[in-house]
């Protein structure tokens, strides 16, 4: 059997989850166990998935048996099935932890339980943006996400998130609005949306219209994956949300954006046309994005800063057209979504330990609760890109491709991909000495629960104790972070083959297209393969 074939199930999973909880929307516990099960099934699938492309190898699913360019076709390689992996493992832990956290609270009325089919409509989403082999299919996991993201993003109805919720619609149907125009444009001139179809296609377009293609893609997806200058709106409405919503939406929308360049850089128009346009914004993003991160005293706006800086890696790694920088590239979003997760979710466990997210109001924790500095010591060092963590393989990675392609640009974001590591270590260094180091009486304006630590034996019961289920769903995650240091190897191994295999392009069109198609020859720029 042809493993391949099971990819809509990636989608259909979760959308069945939806349903069924929708319709346990009074039955709180049975909502759990579907939305948790069909999840992990949905996990179970994609690895198998990543399991038979992980050599190699590329399959296409056409859905209805309509023959391509004309139906709905999904592709399966090792880029998509990795992201489903990666993606999918996070949103299982988050699911976890977000259920812990609805237990604990007492939250078993609306408007909570609509947070499980809402949220499994997320993922279906997200599953269904990485299978996708047209535009247009793409643009309908866009909107399917985005759909339940400003439903996720106003739980509780507050003020803030209101607001925020406002500010996030409006940019997220500004970047819908151009992406929707840009494949009309794109049939337009070519006739076609399949993106297999569009690689044979735009080849014979003049250089005009498709440098005018190119960059209306490029705009819809850079404000999706929050490139600056393109990213103002993130730091204001990821914050707001609630904690498990905040650490779902910072590890997989912005790479959803990010995975749509991949491909249209990589497979709609290969070279290196906008090159240097990219790399530029990549250094503009790494460094605006760090210093944003050094002037805030909340963690969680900090954090939605570092979120946007190190959007910047990838887009270095994407701008080098070369295997090296683009296999580092996908190794970096593999391990930023992991890590990036991990520390929203420590942070939601910071709030409710310590009252607060903000540094000014924070201090004592890690001897109030050494568990919960240990959570977030290892990612926030895995962040910095410390020695031997998955940070600083992937970044190790993009600075060898940047000096390997040896232009003065290249060599320029190599000093900014340090600078900006080093700026992320500082950032998160003053987290730790102010929020957990420091004694709970020098914070400036310290929580009274961190001021009056019950004594050992006492019998004095403890205060805000943080929930196993919530603990442990992090602990999990941050395991898996390590994890992707133990492992960095083989995942290398299949980064630089889907890097090999999507500036090569022949085995995505073959496989969607047939055998008997040929691949439009091109010319790499910045390093070739």
């Amino acid at each position: 059997m042809n493993l391949a074939s099971l990819a809509p199930l990636a989608v259909v999973l979760p959308i069945l989850g939806a349903a069924l909880t929708f319709v346990l929307i009074r039955h709180s516990r049975a909502q759990r166990a579907v939305s948790i099960g069909l999840l992990s099934l949905t996990l179970l699938l994609e690895c198998l998935l990543l399991a038979s492309v992980w050599n190699g190898g590329t399959a296409a699913v056409n859905i209805g048996g309509w023959v391509p360019p004309w139906g709905i076709v999904m592709v399966v390689d090792q880029f998509s099935s990795l992201m489903l992996v990666v993606s999918s493992a996070v949103s299982l832990a988050v699911l976890v932890y977000a259920t812990g956290q609805g237990m604990a609270d007492g939250d078993q009325d609306a408007p909570v339980s609509i947070f499980h089919p809402t949220y499994l409509i997320l993922v279906a989403g997200v599953s269904n943006a990485f299978l996708s082999g047209d535009l247009f299919n793409l643009y309908v996991g866009f909107e399917i996400l985005l759909t339940a993201s400003y439903v996720l993003m106003t739980l509780g109805g507050t003020g803030p998130r209101i607001r925020a919720g406002v500010t996030y619609v409006v940019v997220s149907v500004v970047s819908s609005v151009l992406f929707l125009i840009a494949i009309a444009m794109v049939y337009g001139a070519t006739g076609t949306i399949n993106m297999a179809d569009l690689a044979v296609k735009l080849s014979e377009l003049d250089q005009g219209t498709r440098t005018l293609l190119h960059v209306m893609l490029l705009v819809a997806f850079g404000i999706k994956a929050a490139v600056f200058p393109l990213s103002f709106w993130l730091p204001d409405s990821y914050p707001t949300a609630p904690a498990p919503v905040t650490a779902v939406f910072a590890g997989l929308l912005t790479k959803v954006g990010v995975y749509a360049m991949v491909r249209t850089e990589t497979l709609l128009f290969p070279g290196d046309s906008l090159n240097t346009p990219l790399m530029v914004v990549a250094l503009l993003t790494m460094v605006v994005g760090i210093l944003g991160a050094l002037a805030q005293s909340d963690i969680k706006r900090l954090l939605s800063f570092t979120l946007v800086s190190h959007i910047g890696y990838m887009v270095f790694g994407l701008a080098m057209s070369s295997v090296a920088g683009l296999a580092a590239a996908v190794f970096y979003v593999a391990h930023h979504i992991t890590i990036q997760t991990s520390l929203f979710l420590v942070t939601g466990l910071i709030e409710r330990r310590g009252g607060s997210s903000s540094v000014d109001r924070l201090a004592g924790l890690a001897k109030l609760s050494p568990l919960l500095a240990l959570l977030f010591f290892v990612p926030a060092m895995n962040l910095a890109g410390i020695p031997p963590f998955s940070g600083f393989l992937g970044k190790l990675g993009l600075m060898q491709a940047g000096i390997g392609l040896g232009t003065p640009l290249a060599y320029t974001l190599v000093i900014g991909g340090v600078l900006t590591s080093l700026l992320t270590l500082l950032a998160v260094a003053r987290v730790w000495n102010r929020a957990f180091w420091r004694k709970a009486e020098d914070a400036e304006h310290p929580d009274p629960v961190l001021l009056s630590v019950p004594a050992a034996n006492s019998g004095a019961p403890a205060v805000r104790l943080l929930p196993r289920t919530m603990v442990g769903s992090t602990l999990g995650l941050v395991v898996l972070g390590v994890a992707l240091t133990v492992f960095a190897g083989p995942l290398f191994q299949v980064a630089d083959q889907s890097a090999a295999a999507m500036l090569d392009r022949s085995a995505y069109i073959q496989a969607v297209l047939g055998d008997g198609v040929s691949v439009p020859a091109l010319a790499l720029g910045g390093g070739g393969k």
